[in-house]
């Protein structure tokens, strides 16, 4: 039995919009991240990696916490409730792009910043520059499905 929600009309567009916005701020977040920020940590002075790397990850989490879980909740509205966009292959797709990149982030890149926050280490920094390459394309990918279900509306 699927569980299945209803909205009022005239509250659609503005799901959609919430989700383009969302999905937008971390589609810009991480192309910063994946061409900006990331490559620059092979310049951190190694005495000062590891303090570095600690407020990275708690800084980041406050900008990317927000967006990412009112991301999860409105690709899981979206499913919940197909008249909002009338789409529900293009909700699903963005949902599996969605879970990508969250197992993504969980399972590459975590890691490598837990190794990171212990000092410097090449290897791990270059696991994490070209595994984020996976959630570059996943949220780009997010945004065209993003703008899809807003303009098939």
């Amino acid at each position: 039995m699927a569980l299945e929600l209803s909205l009022p009309t005239n509250w659609h567009g503005a799901v959609l919009a919430a989700h383009l916005a969302v999905t937008s701020v971390m589609l810009g977040v991480i192309w910063f991240v994946q061409h900006v920020h990331y490559p620059l940590k092979n310049y951190v002075r190694v005495p000062d990696f590891v303090e570095y790397e600690h407020k990275h990850i708690d800084r980041t989490g406050h900008v990317v916490g927000p967006p990412m879980l009112a991301e999860a909740g409105l690709a899981t509205l979206l499913i919940m409730d197909p008249s909002i966009h009338g789409q529900p292959g293009l909700a699903w797709a963005g949902m599996g792009l969605l879970l990508g990149i969250w197992v993504s982030t969980a399972a590459l890149q975590v890691p490598q910043h837990a190794r990171l926050s212990k000092g410097f280490d090449g290897r791990a920094h270059r696991r994490l520059v070209n595994t984020n390459w996976l959630r570059t394309v996943l949220w780009s990918g997010r945004a065209v499905v993003a703008v899809a279900l807003v303009v098939g509306r």
